[in-house]
């Protein structure tokens, strides 16, 4: 058998196995895309999210400004229960629904180091996503603080021994992203966490690439932050809205900077003077986005049948597929691993090397494949477990070996 017919092969019968296979019908999915690398992006949409949506442009129509008073005015707290039980290891009360990714990193970044002050540090790791270290620069221009760059590879993550020698008594705020957007290294968050708070700062991880892919326990590792998104692994759509994670008891510290009326104390009594609402309502602002929120609860739905546990062993296996590809079907063509070999420190998905990458990936969307080109010289293969089959990888990852032939 050929290379490409092995690997087929191999799917089939990891597919015939595969006990979360029968989830993949209930996603939107385009005849005429034919290998979707791109779940940890933006993942497919449902089919009963349209239902959803008409059911609510009924109870707008029908309820109008009633409402918010009904279910709308709470929706922002119970979302975030559900993402929080169901994907973070979170209790109530701790997680709520709000602007999009940037703007609460934002507020929480400006909440942390002014919960800390006399501290004139931010650490964040050198190769995180743009908007986190961008956010990182703006905040300590704004705040007379110093950013301290944690230097890491480009295949792999932060590791302990860096933690311990860059986060000291001035850090106010340790940020890591649980898996680099790049790379899909996993961080040791509990150790990590554990490091930074020894020297008394405060941790915030981004969870935007880990949610829905990989089990999270932030109540039990101790982490005190954390902001995702919804339309990745979550399968919000568009644009949907991100989530924060606050602390229960760090919750009655925190003064977010952005002090709109949805996180006041008592909205509607329009009072002369900011009053934050006692608990995880304090990180609103302005209205949430009712409609945005529709689509994920699909999302979470499915997760709660499937189960993490199995989610993420899926995970594994579509990844590992991927990384033993590279090792057999498809070497000699020029490709490396730019992930971690170990799938303990990988997350959904997986980058490969190649010096034409670039070319290569625009070659295999002119063929229906669709991976990501990170740069410099990435080729990411994004897998989302609840929708992806062993099958629909070996067809990508051969058409991607024929775009590199050429």
């Amino acid at each position: 058998m050929t290379d490409r017919t092995t690997l087929a092969a191999r799917a089939a019968e990891l597919d015939a196995a595969d006990a979360l296979a029968p989830f993949r019908d209930e996603f939107v999915a385009d005849p005429g895309v034919r290998a979707y690398f791109d779940g940890n992006s933006l993942g497919r949409p449902f089919a009963v999210t349209k239902e959803r949506m008409a059911a609510l442009l009924d109870a707008w129509g029908g309820r109008l400004i009633r409402g918010w008073d009904e279910q709308w005015m709470v929706a922002p707290e119970q979302v975030g229960d559900r993402i929080g039980a169901l994907t973070l290891g979170a209790a109530p009360g701790q997680v709520v629904v709000g602007d999009s990714t940037t703007v609460l990193l934002y507020k929480l970044i400006r909440a942390a180091v002014a919960a800390r002050p006399g501290r004139d540090e931010i650490a964040i790791d050198d190769d995180d996503f743009p908007t986190d270290r961008f956010l990182v620069e703006s905040i300590a221009r704004e705040c007379g603080l110093t950013v301290r760059w944690i230097p890491v590879p480009r295949d792999g993550g932060p590791e302990p021994a860096q933690i311990q020698e860059l986060v000291t008594e001035r850090t106010a705020l340790l940020l890591l992203s649980h898996v680099s957007y790049r790379s899909g290294h996993l961080a040791d968050v509990e150790t990590l966490t554990r490091l930074a708070h020894d020297a008394g700062a405060l941790v915030l991880w981004d969870v935007c690439h880990s949610v829905g892919s990989v089990p999270t326990e932030l109540d039990r590792w101790g982490v005190d932050l954390a902001v995702g998104c919804t339309y990745k692994y979550l399968n919000g759509g568009p644009g949907a809205p991100a989530f924060a994670y606050v602390r229960a008891g760090l919750q009655p510290e925190l003064r977010q900077p952005i002090t709109g009326w949805m996180g006041a104390a008592d909205p509607f009594a329009m009072g002369e003077h900011y009053e934050p609402a006692p608990g995880i309502r304090r990180v609103l602002s302005g209205t949430p986005s009712i409609l945005g929120m529709q689509p994920m609860l699909d999302m979470l739905d499915l997760i709660e049948r499937a189960g993490m546990p199995a989610v993420r062993a899926k995970s594994v296996a579509l990844t590992g597929m991927v990384v033993d590809a590279l090792d057999g079907e498809l070497a000699g063509l020029g490709l490396t691993l730019a992930s971690p070999r170990d799938p303990s420190r990988r997350g959904g998905h997986v980058t490969l090397g190649h010096p034409d990458a670039q070319a290569v990936v625009a070659r295999a969307w002119q063929r229906d494949v669709l991976p990501d080109y990170r740069a410099p010289g990435g080729i990411r293969i994004g897998l989302s477990p609840l929708s992806t089959s062993f099958a629909e990888v070996a067809d990508g990852l051969g058409v991607i070996a024929e775009c590199i032939r050429g």
